[in-house]
């Protein structure tokens, strides 16, 4: 499997933990997409004789690069979410935010309406700078809730959408391009499901991103 696109990290009887290359899906949007993370990752893991279907346990989007759950079988999917649902889960995001943030850190408070569900949610996001550049900020973030796009949501929410943002904000409105929203899911710890052992685990900067700041 050395033609695969993604990379495992860490891989027991009940966990897999997967580094995502940004364009990838993690699994079929309703359009049926075939080659998706997890249609990868379970064609890779049946090839080697492993039984049991590996789950995600939590989302990140196509354009998002990094770390990524997936747990085998649907028991121990469902002991790892709940670890999502009690957010004991610890989960920190690089972005990138078009202008200069004057806060080195804040929290962000912003409700989301959720179209599934036909309802406002409130969300909550930590974030510090960690670097200022000329047209942009570099930005550690946390999610304190898990609601979909809610980084992406919120930057833009402030005035500072993510660097390469196209749903959230107007892509002309800004003279710095990048071919995709500047996303990466950094860093994860989490309780493992069997040996009740905290698991950690950080993914470096993708080289799209390390080309933006000229390293």
């Amino acid at each position: 499997m050395s033609e695969r696109r993604y990379k495992i990290l860490y891989e027991d009887e009940a966990v897999v933990v997967v580094e995502k290359p940004s364009g990838m899906l993690v699994i079929p949007s309703p359009k049926g997409e075939m080659n998706t993370l997890a249609d990868l990752l379970n064609k890779d893991l049946h090839s080697r004789g492993v039984e049991a279907n590996a789950h995600p346990c939590h989302r990140i989007d196509r354009e998002t690069s990094g770390l990524i759950v997936f747990a085998k079988g649907k028991k121990f999917q469902g002991l790892l979410m709940e670890e999502f649902k009690k957010r004991s889960v610890k989960k920190s995001y690089i972005a990138f935010v078009h202008g200069k943030l004057k806060k080195n850190f804040d929290t962000i408070s912003l409700s989301i309406y959720n179209r599934n569900k036909d309802r406002v949610q409130d969300a909550v996001t930590r974030y510090r700078v960690t670097r200022r550049f000329p047209d942009f900020t570099m930005v550690e973030v946390e999610p304190v809730t898990g609601r979909t796009n809610q980084i992406r949501i919120h930057f833009a929410g402030i005035g500072h959408p993510l660097v390469g943002e196209s749903l959230f904000c107007f892509r002309k409105d800004f003279d710095l391009k990048f071919k995709r929203t500047a996303l990466h899911a950094h860093a994860i710890a989490f309780k493992h499901p069997v040996t009740g052992k905290i698991m950690k685990f950080e993914s470096p900067m993708p080289d799209d991103m390390l080309n933006l700041i000229g390293q």
